[in-house]
């Protein structure tokens, strides 16, 4: 195959990248310097070498041992009670940048689309993380687009069904020792339909987490 076309073609596999915008990047690669070239590939390396995935969240990070949990999991300063689902890595990071949340985060890794069913997305996980747990309040920060909410529907319905289990597990105790039973929320309307979670501004994102209901 054509050196030119493979990577173009590499390029196109990227989120919401098409081949032309793929086809500037190569073009733009060629008229770099040699040693451009190789800062970017050693960088690319670096990312690969150095970035874990969080056991917890699923949140990438830098981790400088062998640690299992990003900063926001392992911090005592935490809320361990607060567990906030988004869809993906940008959302986590649009919502810390507001400074307004204080709790943990899970990432979904997606959300229900014709191509991609409840079974690719992290539920298992979730209800994993929320039965070993003990928090009083799960936040579903989903997009609002069309996928987004249908997608916060799945999410809540399992939610519900894994607190009857935990409330029926805990009644049929002498002393109920499980998990709490928590109460689950999604954040306020004023984002923009249809938009998404990264794009949208602090005071915005503040707002929602404020009115979350």
């Amino acid at each position: 195959m054509d050196s030119i076309k493979k990577l173009t073609d590499l390029f196109s596999k990227f989120p919401t990248i098409g081949p032309r915008t793929a086809g500037r990047f190569v073009y733009y690669l060629i008229n770099l310097p040699k040693e451009k070239i190789d800062e970017l590939s050693n960088a690319i390396l670096e990312v690969k070498n150095k970035v874990k995935m969080c056991s917890f969240c699923f949140q990438p990070f830098e981790a400088l041992a062998k640690e299992g949990l990003c900063q926001i999991c392992s911090s005592t300063a935490r809320n361990k009670q607060l567990l906030c689902v988004v869809e993906k890595e940008a959302d986590l990071l649009s919502l810390e940048n507001t400074k307004k949340y204080g709790g943990l985060y899970f990432i979904l890794g997606g959300v229900l689309t014709l191509r991609k069913n409840g079974d690719s997305l992290r539920l298992a996980e979730l209800k994993d993380r929320v039965s070993s747990g003990s928090f009083s309040e799960i936040i579903i920060a989903l997009n609002p687009t069309p996928e987004g909410k249908a997608t916060s529907v799945l999410v809540e319905r399992t939610l519900k069904e894994l607190s009857r289990s935990l409330g029926d597990r805990g009644s049929s105790m002498a002393k109920p020792s499980g998990p709490q039973i928590f109460k689950i929320t999604h954040l306020a309307q004023g984002l923009p339909v249809g938009g998404e979670l990264e794009y949208a501004d602090e005071e915005t994102l503040e707002s929602a987490f404020e009115g979350r209901k």
